[in-house]
Parts: C-alpha cells; structure tokens; sequence
C-alpha cells in the first residue's frame, strides 16, 4: 500500500506530451506552444478526416435510400454471394432490357471497352511486379547485410515505404510522413552545412584582402621574417597556411 501511495503520479499534461512523443519522435513538446499547437494541428486533421467519412457516408446512404436494391446488392456481396448472380438476382430483367436497348449500345462498348483496358492494364502491372520482385528481395538483402540490419529493422522500413506508397495513392499524406520524408533528406545537416561555408568563405575573403595588401605595399611587416641581402620588396609567405594563421 505504501509502494502504490509512492508511485509518482503524472499530470494530463506530461501524459499528453508522452503520448505525442510516441506518435512523433522527432519532436520533444518542451513548451505548451508546441504541445497545444501539435493537439490543435492533430483536431484539425481529425475533423477533416471525419467530415469526409460523413460526406462518404451520405452519399452511400443517398444511393441506398433511392433504390433499395442496391443495399441488398451490396449485403448480399459483403455474405459471399455471387456479384454476377446477386445483380441479376436484384435486378431482373432491367439487365437485359438494358443491354438489348440500342439507344445504349454505344455506352454498352464503350464500358466493355474499358473494362478489357483495365484488365489488360491490371495483368501488365501484374507481370511487371513479378518481374521486379526477386531484384527487389536481393537489393534488401544486400542493403540489409551491408548495414547491419536485424529482420524487424528490414520491415519496419519496408513498412513505412508501403505507408508513404499508400498515402500518396490515396492522396493523404500526413504531417508525420513529411517529417520522416524531412529527416530522410537531412535538411537539417544541410542547413548546418551551408553555415560553415559560409564562414569558410568569409575566412577566405579575409586572406584574400590580406594578400591584396601585401601585393600593394601598404608597409606592414611580411609574414616570415625581414629581408635578406639582395630583396627588394616585402618577403613572400612561405604557404597559405602562414597567410591563415594571421588572418583569423
């Protein structure tokens, strides 16, 4: 009893952050700012997701409510029935009627037309992800002995890679996907980069203008001692590491 009375116990808000932290590693949540904004981002993305199921939503029950059978159809096929035999089952002969009417027949070709494309478009991507399939198990293979990857690693990235497919397939790409995407091109140590060439290239000007004096005479003591029998002029700098050194 005294054990449990000692167990620390965390606020709603350490629990939240927590929470957040294991939905986005990245992110630390050090301050309400970022924490309240994450909540706020995540509602937001809540409520379109929700909106679009209700309008999904009543849109099928619109198409139920103005024929019935369809919502028959439809159960029917979700029990295992036949499609084929559902639809007939159904519909009737409004089937027939429909494919016998030739005020439709131009339609009627026109979705056989693209039912035969979509099949033949289907077995061509088919064939071509069986092709592909054995190159891509030995590239993970060599990827995964090359980095030292145990097999829950291997599948955890060709999870998320099957994710990222899917939600640009389906046109939804969350903000945690951009983050990953983000890190992935290491931005970040792009930006660090940059940085330190800048400060490099500043350097260099400052060697370069210290050597554009000496070039001109302007009287100051040359790098590397005075001047020997037979000089004329300022000594040159024995390398540009010596001009380096006196520019920073």
């Amino acid at each position: 009893m005294a054990q449990a009375d000692n167990q620390e116990v965390k606020s709603k808000r350490e629990l939240t952050a927590e929470r957040l932290r294991k939905r986005y590693p990245d992110r630390e949540f050090a301050d309400d700012e970022a924490l309240f904004g994450q909540i706020y981002d995540d509602y937001d993305d809540y409520d379109k997701k929700i909106s679009d199921y209700q309008n999904e939503e009543k849109r099928l029950s619109d198409m139920f409510a103005s024929d019935p059978r369809s919502t028959h159809f439809l159960a029917n096929w979700a029990n295992g029935a036949d499609p084929v035999i559902e639809l007939l089952r159904q519909f009737g002969p409004e089937i027939k009627d429909k494919m016998d009417d030739p005020a439709e027949q131009d339609a009627i070709a026109e979705a056989h037309k693209e039912y035969l494309e979509r099949v033949a478009k289907s077995k061509e991507m088919e064939d071509q992800y069986v092709a592909n399939s054995q190159t891509t198990v030995d590239t993970i293979d060599t990827f995964q002995q090359e980095n030292g990857l145990s097999d829950e690693q291997v599948d955890e990235i060709v999870a998320l890679l099957d994710k990222i497919t899917n939600e640009a397939l389906v046109g939804t790409i969350t903000a945690e996907t951009l983050l990953m995407a983000k890190n992935a091109l290491n931005f970040d140590a792009a930006v660090a980069e940059a940085g330190e060439e800048g400060v490099i290239a500043g350097r260099n000007q400052k060697i370069e203008e210290r050597l554009r004096k000496r070039n001109s005479g302007d009287g100051t003591e040359p790098i590397g001692g005075g001047r020997t029998a037979g000089d004329t002029g300022a000594k040159k700098p024995k390398s540009i590491f010596d001009i380096a050194r006196g520019a920073q």
